[in-house]
């Protein structure tokens, strides 16, 4: 049977690959934006075990909200990165230090 523990460890190990993730490569705007995503879903994953273990279902409304947040970062996110591509040629995070109003 799957407990609750199972559900955190499996957050856990999203959570540490994300933060991993997004020490590991800082060259890539893409890939730091899936890497916040990942740490977004290892939250829910919490928000759902508790709210499961502890028949409330305030958890699951929380991870309603933060996936409309989230879908609406990744939606904002890639439209600033294809107006930066079109400008710079590059989504590469070290050229993109000099932006200008």
């Amino acid at each position: 049977m799957i407990t609750v523990s199972h559900y955190l460890v499996l957050a856990a190990v999203l959570f540490s690959l994300s933060v991993a993730g997004i020490f590991i490569n800082r060259k890539n705007v893409i890939l730091l934006l899936m890497c916040i995503e990942l740490m977004l879903l290892a939250v829910n994953f919490n928000f759902i075990a508790f709210s499961r273990m502890l028949d409330d279902t305030l958890g699951q409304v929380f991870v309603f909200f933060i996936l409309t947040v989230a879908a609406a970062e990744a939606a904002i996110g890639l439209a600033i990165l294809v107006v930066l591509f079109r400008t710079r040629q590059s989504v590469n995070v070290e050229e993109l230090d000099s932006l200008k109003g």
